[in-house]
């Protein structure tokens, strides 16, 4: 293994190993796999990029560093050289972390600093300038994500937010000297690890950028950001031979099929709107499911009733009406009710023959993998920007897609059945 990727949640671990198999155009990038979770032997042959998926973004800050070191002995026990801690392109945390907490833990293990932090994905219209993170052509604070139900984002100024989650100084490169070119960062960088400054934000607005700091990159043994961090790294191994590039397809998967969705967000509410007006769709209310009425069974049947139908199950719902049921039950009780069942349900489907399902939200594709225990994943096509068919390698094998909340076409769900199946 060459390089080694610590996610805080399985649909940005999706993300950044759909970004590492791709590599740049007409290049190609690593063969990679996911895992689900900290495998407890050592990777299959022939894994350049390993990615770990953990589910740490909303756990108690310890316990987050904690795992993510684990994850990161695995990951040099594996031989990796080179390390991504990946989180959210819209930087989820809450004000104790753990963006700030892991990353200045990963980065004492390694005894470096002057570490990139940027979560920049302008292919998801993620940019960050003058250290503000952007959505699209809105401030972060005013995208939606401020009525995230778990990590609501209140202050698009990363460097003040990462300020607050750590020891250590925080550094800033601006994008006049990612635009001067990867020696310029490079030395930019070297500069604020002399100051002391451990996590450093870099400002990029264009996958160019992206590139840019991933060239200057070469052989830092630490990097953090959102998936777009890793889209020059795998140049650095092709350009010395170390890796072959091109890129690597999973096998189509047949069967019957599900979609379960969680997230609250805008793009997701839209997705299910989309999908619902023309295929079954059930929704899963919050007071239902914490006073017992609904049904594990019921929810089984509704999908295997409709097979071939491309059926939809969610929990998603106005942000007004998931702060509501949070205020009379709690935010973390509604949270693992919500995620428990969907983690059950996926369970059953799957044991009941279900080849191929679709999970929106980051919570849910957490509850929702963990519950399937599939092993490592081969990278797939992608399906849109940030989301790439994953097959399990075991018999039979299963087809997911693990979309983040915000991520996807309006017409995604039909979209990523037909590419799991590849017939698409």
């Amino acid at each position: 293994m060459l390089l080694g990727v610590i996610a805080d949640d399985f649909t940005g671990a999706s993300d950044v190993a759909n970004t590492l198999a791709k590599g740049l155009e007409g290049e190609g990038g690593l063969r990679t796999a996911q895992f689900l979770g900290i495998p407890d032997g050592p990777a299959p042959a022939g894994v350049e990029a390993g990615v770990v998926s953990l589910k740490s973004r909303s756990i108690p800050a310890a316990e987050a560093v904690r795992q993510s070191l684990a994850a990161l002995d695995w990951l040099r026990a594996q031989g990796a050289r080179q390390f991504v801690f990946k989180y959210c392109s819209t930087f989820d945390s809450t004000a104790e972390g753990n963006i700030g907490p892991v990353g200045e833990a990963l980065a004492k293990a390694l005894g470096v600093s002057g570490v990139v932090a940027c979560p920049a994905f302008p292919g998801a219209g993620r940019t960050v300038f003058q250290g503000h993170l952007f959505v699209n052509d809105r401030l972060l604070n005013e995208s939606g994500m401020e009525n995230h139900p778990l990590t609501p984002m209140t202050d698009p100024d990363i460097r003040r937010v990462l300020r607050a989650q750590t020891a250590a100084p925080v550094g800033h490169v601006g994008r006049a000297t990612v635009a001067a070119g990867h020696a310029a960062v490079a030395e930019a960088l070297a500069e604020a690890a002399a100051r002391g400054e451990v996590l450093v934000i870099v400002d990029a607005v264009e996958n160019d950028d992206l590139s840019t700091i991933g060239r200057a990159l070469d052989g830092a043994p630490l990097v953090t950001g959102g998936s777009g961090i890793a889209r020059g790294l795998p140049h650095n191994f092709i350009a010395r031979g170390e890796a072959r590039g091109g890129t690597a397809a999973a096998a189509a998967v047949q069967g019957p099929e599900a979609i379960l969705a969680g997230s609250c967000s805008r793009a997701t509410r839209g997705q299910i709107a989309h999908h619902a007006a023309g295929h079954p769709a059930l929704m899963v209310d919050a007071d239902d499911v914490m006073a017992g009425r609904t049904g594990l069974e019921d929810l089984v049947s509704f999908v295997l009733e409709n097979e071939g139908r491309a059926p939809l199950i969610y929990s998603s719902a106005d942000p007004a009406v998931v702060a509501a049921a949070q205020q009379r039950y709690g935010r973390n009780e509604v949270a693992e009710a919500l995620e428990g069942l969907f983690g059950r349900l996926a369970r059953r489907l799957i044991d009941a023959g279900l080849r191929r399902l679709v999970v929106a939200g980051g919570e849910t594709s957490g509850a929702v993998v963990s519950a399937l225990d599939l092993g490592a994943l081969a990278v797939g096509q992608e399906i849109d920007p940030g989301v790439p068919v994953l097959v399990s390698q075991g018999t039979p094998a299963i087809g997911l897609a693990l979309k983040s909340g915000n991520f996807g076409s309006v017409d995604f769900f039909e979209k990523a059945l037909a590419r799991l199946a590849g017939t698409a």
